[in-house]
């Protein structure tokens, strides 16, 4: 597994990567609040829950919430669920995955284009995971989902970019985002087809690196090309 540190691919059309930098100080300081002010049942209620996303329109009404638990509408934890992390390694590996790849992206799209996409690669993740687990019960969180998303995107632009990475999470490379990037995919095709895929929701993984693939076709900007066609590579 390679841990990305740096990608030498420079801004091209935005001077600042400001949303990018925003979603990741948003994030931040959810996660502060959800550590030091927050109780366990109050962040429940912003995450999505498979179960009860599915079973909006049932004839049976789901059960109230816990006490202590926020009641929001279920369809709002599609966005909610994404600003909240388990712990500070969740939160770490996906503010650094998107702080890497994010700006780039962000420079293909635009600011709002961008934001509008992130959000939109989140929601179809989690639409996926609970597609492919709708019985489940366990609460969704974390921008996984979303930073999916951005790696496809990233991917389908500049596969041919240096990326320094950890090897094995010591040893410093330069690779292309390519071969990063690629076994990181691989990593989650595998996980999906095991008999035991373990707490982390692989499924929101493959379903944010769908929507990522594609509304990176629809969504970049005007002249902005695939693959670093026409473009010189330091």
């Amino acid at each position: 597994m390679f841990i990305p540190v740096y990608d030498q691919n420079p801004l091209r059309s935005i001077h600042f990567q400001a949303v990018t930098v925003s979603l990741i100080a948003i994030n931040i300081a959810v996660f502060i609040l959800q550590v030091t002010a927050l109780p366990v049942q109050l962040v429940l209620g912003f995450a999505l829950v498979p179960a009860d996303l599915v079973g909006m329109g049932a004839a049976v009404p789901s059960a109230a919430p816990s006490a202590g638990e926020i009641a929001i509408p279920e369809r709002l934890t599609l966005l909610s669920y994404m600003f909240f992390h388990g712990d500070i390694l969740h939160l770490a590996g996906n503010m650094l995955f998107l702080w890497v790849f994010g700006d780039n992206v962000e420079d293909a799209m635009g600011h709002l284009r961008f934001l509008v996409f992130y959000l939109a690669c989140g929601v179809f993740a989690a639409l996926f995971h609970a597609w492919m687990l709708p019985d489940s019960d366990l609460p969704l969180i974390g921008a996984s989902g979303a930073v999916a998303g951005v790696i496809a995107a990233y991917l389908m632009l500049h596969p041919r970019v240096g990326v320094w990475v950890l090897a094995f999470k010591v040893i410093p490379l330069r690779i292309t985002a390519g071969l990063a990037l690629g076994v990181w995919i691989a990593l989650q095709v595998v996980m999906v087809a095991m008999p035991d895929m373990g707490p982390v929701a692989w499924w929101a993984h493959i379903g944010g690196l769908i929507a990522g693939a594609v509304l990176i076709f629809f969504m970049r900007r005007p002249g902005v090309p695939l693959f670093d066609r026409g473009m010189r590579l330091a």
